[in-house]
């Protein structure tokens, strides 16, 4: 592709840090994608902490860039506008010098359960133990001696920010996986900060909250520009310019919201794979706390709640390999993705309560259903109808379990009220199953678009392209529904209300079934 025909000032450039993989895009003026590069990573286990270095970042940040460059075929000097985007929650802690004070402790770690509790108590607003002030905060009760020497928290996507721009800010989306958001203000809750001040007090500590937070932008507005020192840290070929404009960091949340259009009032994305979660953008705000319910926002500050399940399709997964150890005891080969399709093909032809049958995905603990522990489980009585389909319905009706309890929560006791669903994930690759099954858990219209694979480094590349690309008063809601999407393709399943009703039976034996997981968790080890 030669730069010579084409402008690349027109371009942007999304990076997401995922969990296992850091994925670089390029994107035109059309928003397609031009040229896309990647790295593979993973945390490390290192003194009872899931960690990546301060390396890992730089070099795989580094190696994205560089095969994005390879992809596009020329070397990229001038670029519109870049976005950084990353997994949520987390703590680093940096003194006044810039020093990294402790190793990057990710979302993944559990060791903040008493600073959770206390802080929701306090808050009287539900912080779950990945967020960052749980992690600060359990610092502080520790007494670790790096609490004193504070002089800056941020998240890893602020992190890269700050040092490619100088500027310690992130998108509000990421600031409410810090600290809970005022959705008035557009910051972060001052009532709430004032609380938490209060509790330093006891542990000699002088810094304040507020001194060493981030500041709060939200999408449209200008996040810095690419330093001189910046574009040799992205780049060292040193052929990126400085002065480029950067839209504020944000976390994968938000991303995976931009990414399916999912950012109105009423709308909501559901994303399944190995874990399984939903997002719904509210209309209000829920009438008390629920443990079993994060309250985040989108890009622009609206609030959303955001129901997560720690399992979804591990066991499922697991099935489909014993039917593929059965075909090849019979000497028949078969591709993985042709045995999927066919498994899930045959849930179709199912009962729609499943027969009667039951199962219990959990490969791990389920906070939704207060399980510390998992036993995948599978019940029948004599009078089930124990067929492959009803085997098939069961196992992806469970993959959805835990999720319906959490959503439950919202529609029945919160009433919130929801127009239509994006799904995205791996549960959804075959046509017309997960689909259909989803629309039957939630009772709603469930939509799938070809875009959706791109993921978060697109849907921070639509940022990035929106605070250079939109006009004065232009709302990125519209944006995204006028510009981005207009002419996006989609499938859409509307909820049958034979597979509603079937789905409902199915949740019954599933809530009422319960106590035999707590046993199997208790019994057998």
């Amino acid at each position: 592709m030669s730069q010579n025909k084409i402008d690349t000032s027109k371009f942007t450039l999304g990076i997401e840090l995922g969990s296992t993989r850091i994925k670089a895009l390029l994107i035109g003026e059309d928003y397609a994608p031009i040229a896309s590069g990647s790295y593979d990573w993973e945390n490390r286990y290192e003194n009872g902490v899931w960690t990546y270095t301060i390396e890992d970042v730089w070099a795989g940040l580094q190696a994205s860039y560089r095969n994005v460059v390879a992809d596009f075929g020329e070397p990229l000097t001038k670029i519109g506008a870049i976005g950084f985007s990353g997994m949520m929650h987390g703590y680093m802690a940096f003194d006044k010098n810039g020093a990294l004070l402790t190793p990057f402790r990710t979302w993944r770690n559990t060791i903040t359960a008493q600073a959770a509790e206390d802080l929701t108590t306090l808050f009287g607003f539900n912080i779950p133990q990945r967020w960052s002030i749980a992690h600060l905060y359990q610092a502080v009760l520790n007494n670790e001696p790096h609490i004193h020497h504070i002089a800056y928290i941020t998240t890893l996507a602020g992190y890269v920010h700050w040092k490619l721009t100088g500027e310690k800010v992130v998108g509000i989306g990421e600031a409410s996986g810090m600290f809970p958001i005022d959705s008035q203000t557009k910051d972060f809750n001052e009532h709430m900060i004032v609380l938490f001040d209060s509790q330093l007090e006891a542990h000699n500590i002088d810094w304040r909250l507020r001194d060493i937070l981030p500041d709060v932008l939200v999408a449209g507005e200008l996040g810095g520009s690419l330093t001189e020192n910046g574009a040799k840290l992205l780049d060292p070929s040193d052929q990126l310019s400085a002065g480029i404009p950067l839209c504020p960091p944000e976390g994968d949340a938000g991303t995976g919201m931009v990414a399916t259009n999912s950012v109105a009032e009423r709308t909501g994305n559901v994303s399944a794979g190995t874990s399984i979660f939903a997002m719904i953008v509210l209309e209000k705000n829920l009438s008390r706390v629920h443990p079993e319910i994060d309250i985040v926002t989108t890009p622009t500050g609206k609030n959303v709640a955001m129901v997560h399940s720690n399992n979804c399709t591990s066991d499922l997964n697991a099935w489909v390999e014993i039917f593929r150890e059965f075909t090849h005891t019979l000497g028949i080969e078969i591709e993985p993705s042709q045995l999927y399709e066919l498994l899930y093909q045959t849930a179709l032809l199912g009962d729609a309560d499943a027969g009667g049958l039951l199962a219990y995905n959990y490969i791990s603990g389920e906070h939704i259903t207060h399980l510390p522990e998992g036993r995948p489980l599978f019940v029948r009585t004599p009078e089930s109808r124990f067929t492959l389909s009803n085997f098939m319905r069961t196992h992806l009706f469970s993959a959805l379990g835990a999720l319906k309890m959490g959503l439950g929560i919202l529609f029945e006791q919160e009433n919130v009220k929801i127009d239509k669903v994006l799904a995205h994930g791996g549960f959804f690759k075959t046509p017309g199953v997960g689909q259909k099954f989803m629309a039957a858990a939630m009772n709603v219209p469930v939509s799938v678009m070809q875009t959706a694979g791109e993921g978060g480094a697109w849907g921070i590349a639509l940022l990035a392209s929106y605070i250079v690309q939109k006009s004065d008063d232009e709302t990125l809601e519209s944006y995204l529904g006028n510009r981005v999407f207009i002419n996006q393709s989609q499938t859409t399943i509307q909820p049958n209300p034979a597979d509603v009703n079937g789905f409902a039976s199915f949740m019954e034996r599933y809530k009422n079934g319960l106590p035999i997981e707590k046993i199997a968790v208790q019994s057998f080890r």
